[in-house]
């Protein structure tokens, strides 16, 4: 039998071998790890949409007052202009006349949950109760709803868009906020919005607000004058075939 001996040399260099395989499989597992987190999808809602047209929707959450809707309907009206009006379901319960109005005079009623609660906080079962409590709400004023979903406050996670497409929705964001309840002025209401809009932009205003009709008879007259056609947000998304990028840009195919 032989027996082989080894050097002090020859042991260190098999040692640096099998350290560098080792680390080369470290790192391998490690960087296909981050990789792998990196690329997992993440549910996004749609803050604006992808188009030549200079197409823009005007949108308003409603869960206050409805003191305004006459006047909001008003100046819809007189620059014959449809909007999107987001609806909670206890606003619906309280003021089931200005939704028909707003409804009979061609605007779009669409879901804002039924009790406007931070819908991150909601177990599963919570957040589907909310948006399908909404849902028939609508129904029963409107006789349909669209599936089209802004969660209150704008708190949405992974979990709360896709429960909302489980149940047939389309989570709504927004890309330019008139921050109209903080009491702006009509004219810092106005320039907040002509700064930031564009193109297949999404605007956020609130019924019950200060000055939000005042700033509407500059604004819409405004963006006309620059080429801009004011559409219902169910007209300017894509409802199939379309991809969603990490800003929350749509896409169509």
């Amino acid at each position: 039998m032989k027996i082989f001996v080894l050097s002090k040399d020859t042991i260190l260099i098999y040692a640096l071998v099998i350290l560098v395989l080792v680390g080369m499989f470290t790192v391998g597992t490690m960087s296909e790890t981050v990789i792998t987190n990196a690329t997992a999808p993440s549910e996004i809602p749609i803050y604006r949409v992808n188009t030549d047209e200079k197409k823009v929707a005007l949108t308003f959450d409603a869960a206050w007052d409805d003191k305004d809707t006459d006047s909001i309907i008003s100046v819809l009206e007189q620059n014959g202009i449809k909007a999107s009006f987001f609806m909670v379901g206890g606003f619906i319960d309280r003021y089931p006349q200005s939704v028909k109005k707003f409804y009979d005079n061609g605007h779009e009623i669409l879901n804002h949950s039924d009790s406007h609660l931070h819908m991150t906080d909601l177990s599963k079962e919570q957040v589907i109760n909310e948006i399908n409590n909404c849902e028939g709400k609508i129904e029963k004023v409107t006789g349909k709803s669209l599936k089209l979903f802004r969660a209150p406050y704008g708190d949405y996670n992974d979990k709360v868009v896709a429960l909302a497409k489980e149940q047939g929705y389309l989570t709504i964001q927004w890309d330019v906020d008139s921050l109209d309840w903080k009491d702006l002025s009509a004219d810092e209401i106005v320039a907040r919005v002509k700064s930031n809009v564009k193109s297949g932009s999404i605007i956020l205003c609130h019924n019950g607000a200060k000055n939000t009709v005042a700033a509407l008879k500059i604004l819409i007259p405004e963006l006309k004058k620059e080429g801009y056609q004011f559409v219902k947000v169910g007209d300017l998304v894509y409802h199939e075939d379309y991809t969603i990028d990490n800003s929350g840009e749509q896409s169509k195919y």
